[in-house]
Parts: structure tokens; sequence; C-alpha cells
């Protein structure tokens, strides 16, 4: 059973004492009720005497609800869950004792359909003997149980009054509306009555209020109401003892900083009469000392100086005390005219890049002109280079390479997840615990104001309601706005425009006008050739040294990096390569250990562990991977299309297939929008072809068409896959196989036209890596294969195509064979040529 959780803050709870008394009566002379519906609250119990508004939202509640009205005179038994937070009903989890009680009213909820406002009525005290479930509302057979009080007329009057007594000084305390609930419990003539009215407005657990209804005796209930009022009236005059201790401790700290002043005062006094001596171990001393070395600009000087002549006037206990001292302390550590000397060989930073880095051309070319300009120009603002390209193709360290070769430090700062747009500006003075951003923080470590500062990942920042990072980094990355940077917490201008700024990023997923303010450099990725000589000249020697091993203890062949890089990754970097040259270099490590122990073996005990195509898959198992697609049959409806994505480019599989049916088109495979209306356009010109293409009428209408993309968890979008799709298309509905060593990009309009692509280069490599021989492209796109290097192209027929018609002549092993052409008669006397 399932109800709308009742919470207290949702519950209106109405104290009338002025119960109507014919009510009560009549219940009483009635024949006694001992079978009604049972409706169970939660966090809450409802006393005899008592109205409460409440909400009910669970559904075996609201039929009990609707029964009780119709059926029983509005009379409904009303109980207390033992667990709140559990939506099952059932005897175990509900109290023994509840309420007899009538609907008053009920109304629908404001806001919520399934949930309805009920106003009731205590009546009087019941046990519950048994449940009986009845078209999911649970019914309750129970006996009235009322509580007989064995107390004296002058023992209850006294009695009533000590609790009028407690109450009136716990409402005064901690209620908002003491007055008129004095009242009303001072016009309470029944003890019970007057119990349960107080228990309603104290903060008791809710299995103490309960016993109120589960126990017979009445003085029990007495004493513990009395107890506990008694016990908030002492933790009251607790915390007012605590209260006028603090105002007492203010007072003797005003006394203690009036005495201080003075003392301070006369501190002043005797150091002038000793020539302004101050004492080493002074903290104050050495702040102003490092104040007077500090090489600041005019305006910084001014207001440094400003909030000493401020902190030397405060009590050093005080908080506002180290705030000031914070922010002098920043304004000191903060590199305002602090610079290294930029190297401007560029012989030496050729040599350092390509010692670093094998191939990236463009970005070794960027920074080379780069230094070539400032040899000629004496201050050159700092340019902002955006490189944009997968994961693993060496973004962040090719950012230290660069720091290296121009001789400038090097501080990196990642944006991967950063909200916070005082993270980059900083936070205001104002808040506790506040600092300066990170662009600050990370001048004042490299102690200069000339580093090159790394901003990775800018493409992963998101913004909430703490602010827009990407829109604080507009001023920083401006070449134009930066020499002025104000970031909050200094609250004074930066320069930040001789700071050489890179930014990574994965995909161009980057803000427009942050984007205008950079220039990119793609890194579309690296082919097998480049990672085998990355492998060779950086990762295994990296991989002998962290893992422990010697000179002469393992050698790792050209020809197994070639079937690591075939068989066993498939990506535009080199991180999973890194990772299977480790694990080769962990399993000779292990042998060695096992066979000499942890030590390393000496030269003359070392067993040389040559690693070559034929036994690389005893260290990394079965390859993952097939290396190419030429060696293949050609298959019917299946296609190799080429796709970009953040980590690079990827071959994109299509299937078609054709079956007897309705002509309906069925597409599959985590497909975007996208995606679909190429699908759909695709299926469009191939039926506005369907002439010369062989495909009559007949056959599309009653041909179904399924179109899938293989690994349908991995989600497709983009349009660049028309072409493919179209092909794929003509195979399946003329039963023409497709050449498997072919692979194509481009999107189809309507009329048969092939259209323009981008990321061609990332494109062109996973072609290279997939062993595709044969690629289409745009004939648009021609004009950017002279920006692909030659390593790229090699091995490549790269064929540019403008219509359907010649990617299906290279792509179909044949042609199809067009349709005869319909005869044609001529109507004479309407002048209409009509098909038959």
């Amino acid at each position: 059973m399932t109800e709308h959780k009742i919470e207290p803050e949702n519950i209106d709870i109405d104290i009338d004492t002025h119960t109507d008394d014919s009510s009560v009566t009549d219940t009483q002379n009635d024949t006694p009720e001992t079978y009604l519906p049972l409706l169970a609250l939660r966090d809450v119990v409802v006393y005899p005497h008592m109205q409460i508004a409440l909400f009910v939202g669970r559904a075996p509640s609201v039929k009990a609800v609707e029964l009780a009205q119709a059926e029983y005179g509005d009379k409904v038994l009303v109980v207390a869950q033992k667990d709140s937070l559990t939506e099952e009903i059932d005897q175990d989890n509900l109290y023994q004792y509840g309420t007899v009680c009538r609907i008053v009213s009920t109304m629908p909820h404001d806001s919520d359909e399934n949930c309805i406002k009920v106003l009731i009525e205590g009546q009087y005290r019941a046990h519950v003997d048994s449940l009986e479930a009845h078209d999911e509302v649970l019914m309750a057979n129970f006996t009235r149980a009322d509580i007989v009080s064995d107390m004296d007329e002058a023992q209850q009057k006294n009695t009533l009054n000590a609790l009028v007594s407690l109450f009136e000084s716990y409402a005064d305390a901690r209620l908002r509306n003491s007055r008129e609930l004095v009242r009303v419990a001072k016009r309470i003539d029944d003890l019970l009555e007057l119990v349960y009215f107080i228990s309603t407005r104290v903060s008791m657990d809710l299995d103490i209020k309960q016993s109120f209804l589960e126990h017979d005796d009445l003085k029990a209930h007495i004493n513990t109401l009395t107890e506990y009022l008694v016990k908030q009236s002492a933790e009251q005059n607790i915390e007012q003892e605590i209260q006028d201790a603090v105002r007492q401790q203010m007072e003797d700290n005003q006394r203690e900083y009036f005495l201080n002043e003075k003392m301070k005062a006369i501190k002043n006094e005797l150091s002038e009469m000793g020539n302004g001596a101050f004492d080493a171990d002074d903290d104050i001393g050495e702040l102003e000392q490092r104040l007077d070395e500090a090489d600041l600009p005019e305006d910084v000087r001014k207001k440094a100086e400003q909030e000493f002549k401020k902190l030397k006037m405060m009590p050093p206990a005080s908080s506002e005390s180290s705030v000031v001292r914070n922010y002098i302390e920043w304004i000191l550590d903060t590199p305002w005219n602090a610079t290294t000397k930029v190297s401007i060989n560029l012989d030496k930073a050729q040599a350092t890049l390509d010692e670093d880095h094998y191939g990236l051309k463009d970005v070794k070319d960027r920074i080379l002109e780069y230094l070539a300009v400032q040899s000629r120009v004496k201050k050159l603002r700092g340019p902002i280079l955006c490189l944009v390209g997968p994961p693993g193709v060496g973004k962040t360290s090719l950012g230290e390479s660069i720091a290296r070769a121009t001789g400038r430090k090097f501080v990196r700062m990642a944006l991967g997840g950063v909200r916070d747009e005082a993270e980059i500006r900083g936070h205001r003075r104002t808040y506790i615990g506040a600092m300066p951003g990170k662009i600050v923080q990370s001048l004042a470590k490299v102690e200069v104001k000339n580093p090159l500062f790394l901003l990775d990942e800018v493409d992963k920042m998101a913004q909430d309601f703490r602010g827009d990072p990407a829109s604080a980094l507009l001023e920083v990355l401006d070449p134009s706005q930066n020499d002025s940077f104000n970031d909050h917490y200094l609250d004074m201008d930066l320069d930040l425009s001789q700071v050489m700024f890179i930014c990574t990023a994965n995909s161009m997923d980057i803000p427009p006008a942050l984007l205008d303010r950079m220039e990119v450099i793609r890194l579309p990725g690296y082919t097998e050739e480049e990672k085998v000589n990355i492998a060779q000249r950086y990762l295994v020697p990296k991989a002998i040294k962290q893992n422990g091993l010697k000179e002469g203890e393992i050698e790792i062949v050209e020809a197994a990096l070639h079937s690591i890089v075939r068989s066993y990754t498939r990506e535009a970097g080199v991180r999973n390569l890194e990772r299977e040259v480790n694990k080769i270099c962990r399993k000779v490590v292990r042998g060695s250990v096992e066979a000499h122990g942890s030590r390393a073996p000496k030269k003359a005990e070392r067993d040389l562990v040559v690693v070559d195509a034929d036994n690389v898959s005893d260290y990394l198992g079965v390859h993952q991977f097939d290396y190419g697609l030429a060696e293949e049959s050609p298959e019917v409806g299946r296609i190799t299309g080429l796709a970009w994505t953040q980590v690079g480019g990827e071959l994109l599989t299509i299937e078609a297939v054709g079956m007897k049916g309705k002509g309906e088109l069925v597409y599959t495979g985590s497909l975007g929008d996208v995606m679909k209306e190429s699908i759909r356009a695709a299926m469009s010109v191939v039926r506005a072809r369907g002439d010369s293409l062989g495909i009559d009428y007949e056959t599309v209408k009653t041909t179904d068409i399924h179109v899938h993309m293989p690994e349908g968890a991995t989600p497709k979008d983009g349009p660049s896959a028309g072409g493919a799709l179209t092909t794929a298309l003509v195979s399946a509905m003329t039963g023409i196989p497709i050449r498997p060593d072919v692979a194509m990009t481009g999107e189809v309009t309507l009329r048969g036209k092939i259209l323009r692509i981008g990321g061609l280069k990332e494109k062109l490599l996973a072609a290279h890596r997939g062993g595709i021989k044969h690629v289409l492209i745009p004939a648009s796109n021609e004009r950017d294969l002279a920006d692909i290097p030659d390593n790229v192209k090699e091995g490549l027929k790269i064929q540019p195509v403008s219509t359907i018609d010649e990617v299906l002549q290279v792509a179909l092993v044949r042609m199809p064979t067009p349709l005869k052409p319909a005869k044609v008669t001529v109507d004479k006397t309407a002048k209409k040529t009509l098909h038959s």
C-alpha cells in the first residue's frame, strides 16, 4: 500500500476545546461502533477533543476517507504508524490504540490532484482488535477504551492549575501565540483533555505522545508531561544564564580593547623615543619590513600601507586583524613586477620541442613564430593558444615542453567541473574565508608575472547559481583587456598581458565569445608510423624506467609495436598504447622477481626478454581488434562510414537489409535526430532515382527496409553519413554487394549532391587505422587535402566525389541495370501524355 507521506509541516492542527457537546452525547447514546475504516498517519498523533487538518495522499487512505463518508456516517479510526518511513500499512507497524474521529469536511488539494485535505475531529479513544483488508482499504475491529480518572475533585483542580502554570512558562519562552494558547488552556476543566491539549503543543517524541493513548494510567501521563515541562523550564534558565555570561564577556572584551589601545599608544610613544626600533620577533615588524622591501607599483603600495595602518590599530586577537593580515600577505605574495627572462633562441627552442614530442609540426611552427616576433618586438602581448584534440595526443605535456622551450615557469589550472566564478575572479573580502582566484594564487606560487599558464580542459567548465566561470575567463584571455585584470579579493588591477596562456580542449564545445579570443590549433591524432616512433622514443624508455627494469632486461622490437598499435589499441592518441607497453614491462618485472628476488639482477645475470610480433600475445593476451577490412568479401547492404567524435575519428559500420513487408522504414542503433533525418533523406533519394537504379515501385511497396548501426549503446549523431546511407539502401534493395575496402563521408541532398564536411583529417586517420584503401570525400573538401600531412595520405586512395552517382560507381561491385523506359501512349483528343 502506498500513500503520500504526511510531513509535519503539511499538517494544520486546530484545537477547539468548545467541541459540539451534542455530537459527543449522540455518539455515546448510539449503538457502540466496533467496525470502521482505518486511516494510518505518519508523524502525528490524534487525540479526542482535537481538530486537525491534514493532507491525505496514499490511495488506501483516500479510499478509507471516501468509504467513511459514504457508508459509516463520516466516522473513521485514526491510528499512528510506528515507522514513519515505510509505505506498508499492517498491524505490526501500527500502534494498538487510536482515536475514532468524525470527518468534518474534505476538499481537494490546491496543486496535487491525487491528494485531499481532510478536517477531522477526535471523538474517543479506541483499542484496535484486528485488521481486515477490503478493496485496498484496511477495516478495523476495535473496542472503545475511555480513560477514567480516580482523583477527587480537589486533587484534579490542583493538578489542573499546576499543569497550566508549567505550560504558561513553556509557552512564553518557546511558542509564538502563547497568550492565546494559555487563555484556551485555562478554560479547560477536564484533566485528560488538558493533557491532550498540552501534548499537541510541545515538541515531544512521537512515541511519548502515543503513550498517552496506549496506557490507561492518567497519573503516569501527568507525571511524564510535568517532567518534560520542568526540564524545558530548566533548560530555558540555563540558556538565559549563558546569554548573561556572553553579555558580560562582551563587556569585558570592550574593556580589554580599551586597555589594549592605551597600551598601544604607550608603545608608540616608547618606540618614537627609541628611534622606531622594532623587536625582530614582532610579526607586525616583520610584515612592515617585507612591505618596505617589496617591489610594488605605486597604487598597490598606497593601498597596502593603508591596510597596514589599520592592522597596527587593531587588537592582535581580533578576527578582523587576521583578515587584514591575510590581505596584506596576498598583496606581498603577488608578483606585480617580478619576471623571468624569456629565451628567444630559435634553435634551442626547436631542439627542445623535437626532443619532447614527435610530429605536431603546426604547433611547433606557431611557437617558433611567436619567439621570432618577440626577438624583434620589445613587448609582445601573450598569445592565447588553444590546443584542441582527442585525449592522449599530448596537449597537456606539450604545454610543459613549450614552457621549457621558451624559458618560462610552468603553472597548470584544471578547469574540469569548475562551476564557481570565484575560482577565476576570487571572493570579495566581505565573505568569511575569502581568497583570491586561482589566477592570482598560481602567479603567487610561481612568483613571476610572465609564466606559461596552462588552462586544462577548458571545454569541461560548467555553470550554476554560483556564476559562469567561462564568462569570467573572457577578461583573462582577451589580450586587449588582461593588462588590467581585476581580482575581486585584491580589488586592484593586475597585469596579465605578459602571461602566455595555453588552453586545451577535447572538442570545440567552447562558448563562442571565449573561443573568439583564442587561436585554435587542432591535434587530430597520430598515424600508425607516428605512434610507433613515439613508442620507441618516449613510451618504451619511460615504461622501462617506471617499472624498475634495467638495461639488457627487455627489448620491444618495432614489429611488436606495430602489432600492438594495430591489434590491441584503436585510438587517436597514445594512452592505451602506453598502458599496453607498461603491461608488458610489468610481466617481465614479475618474471625477474620470481627468478632473482626483489633486488635487481646484476648485469651478468640479466636475461634479455625480446618481445616481437610472434610472442606479444603471451604478454597482452588475445588481440582486441581486427586490422584491415580489405581482406573481407563484398557484402550486400554493409558499408563503412567515417565519423568524427570527441576522441578522434571513428569507423562507422552501416547495415541495411530488405525483407518482404509493406514498404516500411525502420532504423536502430541509438541514433540522434540528425542521423534519423539523414536516413529518411537517403531513402527519398533512392526512391526518386528508382528507375535509373533498377528499383520499381512494386519492389518499394512490398519491401521493408531496416537500417542498423551496430554498437547500439554508442550515441551516433551528425550530418555526414548521407552518402554511406544511400549506398547501403541501394545495395539492400538491388542485391548488389558493396566493396569492403571503401569508406566514405559526406551528407547527401535530395537532388543527390554530396555536401562539404568537417574533421577531414580525423576521419582520414580513422580510415588509415582501419586498413581502408579507398576513401570517398566530398569534392568541396578537396582543397583541405593541402593541410593534410603526407604521412596521413600515404596508403590511402582519396577520391573526391560531387554526386551520389559517382559514389555508387565506386562503392558497388557493379552498377544496377536501369528499368526499361515506360511505354507512352498519346490521347489525341485530350492532347495529354499517358504513362501505361
